[in-house]
């Protein structure tokens, strides 16, 4: 059918998209669109999403961090690089866990003092041998998975804090369910750090949205900034502009 045909061209493309986004283009209902997708999910080729379709599996299961250091090594260091440009002199900034803001790290080279509050323990490594750099390690439970700590410990040392900039990871960035990670006791941790931080700066590379994880951390309002990759449809990039984010293509 060509109406399939042209839905399977476009997600090629756009990775994701909207019920209503395909009724616009192809000018029939959201039944139809509906009963397309669902005919085209039983033959394997995409997912269904709440409101839309992908051609990945939305829902993520949880990944060993040494194994999501090999995907999308690329777009994550442009994302990192180009998040480093945002941090001040005399800053005081918060990185959470993940790969990508782990990357960010490696961008950092300050020529004045730098005050730096992480839960990666990974992020620390990377830092500890600059001397412009105070370093504020954030205790409690590390998990083998991520290299990062989680509980109340952590979260306690948080009531305490405020700083200009968080910098934070994700797993799944999902217009309906909002920012999410695979870890409920990460989630909470994530939740606490956006409480202490001035601005919230999100970094994601392009196969992070439509996505959703276990654990929700956030809707899209609560955030200031995104940084993604060149892979980041158009039409989601006008989407989450509307909601008042700044999306910067690194």
């Amino acid at each position: 059918m060509k109406r399939h045909q042209t839905i399977l061209e476009k997600l090629a493309k756009e990775k994701h998209l909207e019920v209503l986004d395909l009724c616009e283009i192809l000018n029939v209902s959201a039944v139809t669109i509906r009963k397309d997708l669902r005919s085209l999910e039983e033959k394997g080729l995409l997912f269904r999403t709440h409101g839309g379709a992908s051609l990945e599996n939305p829902y993520i299961n949880e990944k060993a961090i040494g194994e999501k250091e090999k995907i999308s090594v690329e777009e994550k260091n442009g994302i990192a690089a180009c998040a480093a440009q945002l941090i001040d002199e005399n800053d005081s900034i918060m990185i959470a866990s993940g790969t990508t803001v782990q990357a960010l790290s490696k961008f950092i080279k300050p020529k004045h003092k730098l005050t730096v509050i992480t839960s990666s323990l990974y992020v620390v490594m990377h830092l500890i041998h600059d001397k412009n750099i105070e370093i504020l390690q954030l205790g409690g439970y590390i998990r083998h998975s991520s290299g990062s700590v989680i509980g109340s410990y952590a979260e306690h040392i948080l009531n305490n804090i405020s700083c200009s900039k968080l910098f934070l990871g994700v797993d799944g960035l999902n217009l309906d369910f909002g920012l999410s990670t695979t870890n409920l006791e990460e989630a909470q941790l994530n939740r606490k750090m956006l409480a202490s931080a001035q601005k919230i700066i999100v970094l994601a590379d392009s196969s992070k949205f439509g996505k959703k994880s276990f654990a929700k951390i956030c809707d899209f309002d609560q955030i200031h900034e995104l940084i993604t990759d060149k892979g980041l449809s158009q039409i989601l990039k006008k989407k989450i502009e509307e909601k008042g984010i700044k999306v910067t293509i690194a």
